[in-house]
């Protein structure tokens, strides 16, 4: 068979596939845009024009950015390469960083402006919300850095840390950020939430195709949502608040973000994880759509990241996008270039016109919910399945520092009230105070050492994650001298506390200027890694290290 000259070859850029590509691609970018605005304005209470006219439009521009770009990319590489099958790279939202930035930037940011204001009025709660608005994009624009560094060397990075470092840490967001926390939304309505999440485990667990090849994804929300309004009819359960304003958003670029850099700094060791965690998938779905046939140029799609986040902050955008790791699934759908391309479209629409802040409360809570423990669950299961069986323990170990930086998001903020409480009670009555004393007692003395030790595994528990997950695997693997320089690099990073932050808020330092009067201390902290990275070296000469060593296949 003859091939086309390059005169008579012509890419058929959009099929009939590219119909189900799109409500696929679509649907997940909605999903985590329904969820991000639920986390906000549910659980931080940050108003929901900031939320849908100052948040979504931006990052819904980022979507549009890349995939825009991965668009005409994939009409480039048809032309370049005479292969008519070409399939655009998938680009959305990142789940794991989309939730994590909500619950452990944005939302956070917000509280600390209102620490001291116990009733605020509505005019703080919005002035909270900006500023929370200006670190949210802050944070956004150092990921795009991050991401952008990362293209030119992300292979070379990949290949040094082991992967149960670098997939133990996503698993550690997965199980609790993507996982536990919105199950408690699945069970607040769980005739919704239960059904919905049934339908998940049939269709994508079970692996069960569903009567007339309905989407799962789409099927479940839709039951669940039917459901929930039909619970509400029936006045089985209260309805909530549902913000029918539609806000036309222009797209105008800002500064705004400049305000928020010196407090976007404290959450240094949130956006550098997360940055260069999607570098990696990135690198992995390249080989992925490598493999099925569509030869992409690994850093051209890393860039394409990386200005796509960069745009999505310049424009109040405050949620980073990434290729998607399913592109061999858009491929087996028939999509071609044109689904990419609609979805940034009706995403980047949706945000200037305000239409995908009225989905997102249009759909209930309960009902999304079960999308992003699947999504959890499949995470942590590739971070076993993806990595050496021997690793196990290592991927498990990359996992555990999730859990103290999950109790300190739900617990602090309480702790913190009481605290607060009790002060206030004691200056303005000595004996009602007097005579609660028992009862506060437990947070005076208890909180102190228990509360402030759990505070420090926390903070940058994804850096901790990486480095846990890295010393434990080469441990695993006989290769001590390695482990420690691991644990070398964990000393240096809690010194200046870019993980183990001794301070509530999480935030880096110069470890001369922190005074700690309980809890332990940036030296105590540091000096405890620089012992364990010595004393690993020092056994490596051992007869029983070089014998278990040698045992290890090369």
């Amino acid at each position: 068979m003859q091939a086309n000259s390059p005169s008579t070859f012509r890419y058929r850029w959009y099929a009939i596939g590219d119909l189900n590509a799109f409500f696929a691609l679509m649907f997940d970018n909605v999903a985590n845009l329904a969820l991000f605005g639920l986390l906000l304005t549910g659980i931080f209470k940050i108003p929901a024009e900031i939320v849908y006219a100052k948040m979504f439009p931006g990052t819904a521009i980022g979507v549009l950015i890349g995939d825009a770009i991965y668009t005409w990319m994939a009409v480039r590489l048809a032309k370049r390469t005479q292969n008519p099958n070409i399939t655009a790279m998938p680009l959305g939202l990142d789940s794991p960083s989309t939730v994590g930035i909500a619950l452990m930037v944005i939302g956070p940011a917000f509280l600390a402006v209102l620490r001291n204001t116990p009733n605020p009025t509505q005019q703080q709660m919005y002035d909270a919300g900006i500023v929370a608005w200006q670190v949210g994009m802050a944070t956004l624009f150092l990921i795009g850095i991050v991401k952008l560094v990362f293209s030119f060397f992300g292979d070379w990075v990949a290949r040094m840390v082991p992967e149960a470092g670098l997939l133990g840490s996503l698993a550690g967001v997965g199980i609790t950020f993507l996982a536990l926390v919105p199950l408690e939304h699945m069970f607040g309505l769980p005739i919704v939430g239960m059904i919905a999440f049934g339908i998940i485990l049939y269709a994508l667990v079970a692996r069960v195709k569903l009567p007339f090849n309905l989407p799962s994804v789409f099927l479940s929300v839709l039951i669940g949502a039917v459901l929930y309004y039909a619970l509400v009819a029936a006045k089985l359960v209260p309805a909530h608040t549902i913000d029918f304003t539609m806000r036309f958003t222009p797209p105008v670029p800002t500064l705004a973000f400049v305000a928020g850099f010196k407090t976007a700094l404290d959450y240094l060791p949130i956006a550098i994880p997360f940055g260069f965690l999607t570098v990696i998938g990135g690198i992995n779905v390249t080989a992925s759509a490598r493999l099925a046939g569509d030869a992409y140029k690994t850093r051209s799609i890393l860039l394409t990241e990386a200005v796509a986040t960069l745009g999505a902050a310049l424009f109040g955008g405050v949620a980073q996008s990434t290729p998607y790791i399913g592109h061999p699934a858009y491929k087996a759908m028939g999509g071609r270039a044109a689904y990419t391309l609609a979805t940034g479209i009706f995403i980047g629409l949706g945000g200037i016109f305000g239409y995908l802040g009225f989905m997102a409360e249009l759909i209930p809570a309960a009902a999304l919910a079960p999308i992003f423990i699947f999504v959890g669950l499949d995470i942590v299961e590739q971070s076993y399945h993806s990595t050496p069986k021997r690793h196990a323990t290592a991927v498990t170990m990359a996992i555990i520092p999730a859990i103290p930086a999950l109790v300190q998001m739900k617990l602090g903020p309480m702790i913190g009230d009481i605290e607060r409480f009790y002060e206030k009670l004691k200056g303005s009555s000595a004996e009602l105070a007097a005579s609660m004393h028992s009862s506060f007692a437990y947070f005076e003395r208890h909180y102190q050492e228990g509360w402030l030790a759990i505070n420090a595994v926390g903070n940058g528990f994804i850096l901790t994650a990486m480095i846990w997950g890295a010393f434990t695997a080469k441990l695993i693997d006989r290769q001590f001298r390695q482990a420690s320089v691991f644990i070398m690099i964990g000393a240096l990073f809690s010194f200046f506390g870019l993980m183990h932050s001794v301070q509530i808020g999480g935030g880096m330092y110069l470890p001369w200027r922190v005074t700690t009067t309980a809890g332990p201390s940036p030296y105590a902290i540091t000096g405890a890694y620089v012992i364990l990275a010595a004393l690993l070296y020092a056994l490596s000469y051992t007869k029983g290290a070089k014998d278990a060593a040698a045992e290890m296949p090369s």
